[in-house]
């Protein structure tokens, strides 16, 4: 398996990391915004080619599928390019800024029949996957989640401390996490509210955000967004089923009177982003559909296009 990287910033290393770990993988070329920066990646990781343009990399016969961990602004766009030029794809989370994008990607995936999957890694992480196995298994009825997606990001950077080249979103991008893993764990949304807080003066963004989501299970979500945090940093997730409350920090997971539970044996990995890149190989190997492919994500992004409108019009009010 042959594989390109679109955008070698922190993420896109992660996905290098995990890549190595795969048997049978071999990185062909990383993309990359400067030249300077391509080339350093594809050397640390034996890329043979390194780029500042995409189109390279697709025009390439030694390249079977594409990871693109670029701009958000850009995954629909690349995502479809890269399926015209017959590469599987992988875009990394969110699919795209809007529904229509979405739409359009899921359409040419059907068109193509090629493998397009989103990174939505909490699908993957042990910890979610063990609360999952649980619903599956009629052994827990998820009644509500409580989520807290928390950062201090008062400056354009990236996970590396390093000035980014364009500006994250806290609906489009880090809310898809949660939206999606509610669904994935409880069923369809079927409602859904937001409210946001002040946009910052130079990012133009809203820095705090509220969302609350109910599933046709009857399942509630309550998810609360904010770049103004100085405290603890990361996504927390409290599960509350009806046999059992879990919490998940990263790959740690506790009941709910935090006793440690076990989840290195779940899969073959910690690495959520290992256990990811893992799927996407393995649906290309062996000809089927993903878990978080475009069309088993679709959903999420119906949902935060909702919640896109609803902003705009509260916008309206002030």
């Amino acid at each position: 398996m042959r594989i390109a990287l679109a955008g070698a910033g922190a993420f896109g290393e992660k996905h290098l990391d995990g890549l190595k770990k795969i048997d049978g993988v071999e990185i062909v070329s990383i993309i990359s915004r400067t030249g300077e920066q391509a080339a350093a990646v594809a050397a640390k990781y034996g890329a043979k080619h390194s780029s500042t343009e995409l189109a390279d990399a697709l025009a390439r016969d030694d390249v079977d599928a594409v990871i693109l961990c670029t701009p958000t602004q850009m995954h629909a766009e690349q995502a479809i390019a890269c399926m015209d030029a017959g590469k599987h794809v992988q875009v990394e989370i969110p699919l795209s800024d809007s529904w229509a994008d979405a739409k359009a990607v899921v359409a040419k995936s059907s068109e193509t029949g090629l493998v397009c999957m989103v990174g939505h890694t909490r699908r993957f992480n042990p910890s979610h996957q063990y609360v999952h196995n649980k619903i599956v298994a009629g052994e827990l009825s998820l009644q509500q989640m409580d989520v807290q997606t928390y950062f201090f990001r008062r400056k354009n950077m990236n996970a590396k401390g390093e000035p980014r080249s364009w500006t994250d979103h806290l609906l489009w991008h880090h809310a898809a996490h949660t939206i999606d893993l509610f669904a994935y764990q409880s069923g369809k949304i079927v409602a859904a509210n937001v409210l946001q807080g002040p946009k910052h003066p130079e990012l133009g963004i809203a820095m705090d955000m509220s969302i609350q989501l109910k599933a046709e299970t009857g399942a509630i979500c309550t998810l609360s967004l904010s770049f103004n945090n100085d405290g603890p940093l990361g996504t927390f997730f409290r599960y509350i089923g009806d046999t059992g409350t879990y919490i998940a920090r990263y790959d740690d997971l506790v009941n709910g009177k935090e006793e440690p539970i076990d989840v290195s044996k779940v899969d073959v990995s910690m690495n959520g982003i290992e256990l990811q890149d893992r799927e996407f190989v393995a649906a290309i190997r062996e000809g089927r559909e993903p878990n978080s492919s475009v069309g088993k994500v679709l959903d999420c992004y119906r949902v935060i296009g909702e919640l896109a409108k609803s902003l705009e019009a509260q916008d309206g009010w002030s």
